[in-house]
């Protein structure tokens, strides 16, 4: 008998033992259950907006590699108003600027310049040393030089970009 009651008191411990257990794997499933419907929450509210966010980069990039020629013959241009008014010193850094931006826009490996662009701005690129050498001198015949640039980079920038087949 008195293994009997030994086994009684047995009993109770190993029915809160596998109650426990139970109790935690409810609990582990609950958890589960909550995060997963968290996450699904989650990705509802991120994935629209992560879509309108990389829509909009892309704009971003296309507004931008059309607003970089535009301001490489605005930087030509003022260079050109100002040797025309005789301040050859700054034409001169700007002309330097718009020399370094030039090349770095054409060696930009998704560059704004079509090929036959490319080929023009090459031309332009090449009178980088001469044109900044006379305005360093502070020589009239500068001027005329920047002028000329500047028609060959406006006729370069606008001439058509091939069709695409």
């Amino acid at each position: 008998m008195v293994t009997e009651k030994k086994d009684l008191r047995e009993e109770p411990s190993l029915k809160n033992e596998t109650g426990a257990a139970s109790g935690k794997n409810e609990t582990l499933k609950r958890v589960g259950i909550v995060g997963a419907i968290a996450l699904v929450a989650f990705l509802l509210g991120f994935l629209p907006m992560w879509l309108s966010a990389r829509n909009y980069a892309n704009e971003r990039d296309a507004a931008m590699k059309t607003l970089r020629p535009n301001v490489l013959q605005n930087t030509l241009a003022t260079a050109t108003i100002n040797a025309r008014r005789g301040e050859f010193e700054q034409a001169r850094q700007q002309t330097s600027d718009y020399f370094t931006d030039l090349r770095a826009e054409y060696d930009r490996e998704e560059s704004a310049f079509s090929p036959p662009q490319r080929e023009a701005v090459q031309k332009i690129l090449a009178q980088r040393d001469e044109t900044i050498t006379q305005l360093a001198r502070g020589d009239a015949a500068a001027v005329d030089r920047l002028t000329d640039l500047y028609f060959n980079f406006m006729q370069a920038k606008n001439s058509p970009a091939p069709e695409k087949k």
